[in-house]
């Protein structure tokens, strides 16, 4: 069982805990977003926090 910390919008949305599911959450909050499933928020969340795993930008959160 994961933990909340493992995805990028709380328990059970877009897990980010490796590069693999990193890539994943990227694609999926791009769909989701592009449908009006996420907000433009969310969907800036999870590109952060799949950068970070990805290593492509710092762990540091900036609310976009």
């Amino acid at each position: 069982k994961m933990p909340a910390s493992d995805f990028a919008l709380g328990k059970g949305h877009f897990p980010v805990n490796d590069a693999t599911h990193a890539r994943l959450a990227l694609s999926g909050a791009s769909h989701s977003l592009a449908v009006g499933n996420i907000t433009p928020q969310q969907a800036a969340k999870v590109k952060h926090r799949a950068d970070v795993v990805l290593g492509e930008t710092d762990s540091t959160y900036h609310n976009c």
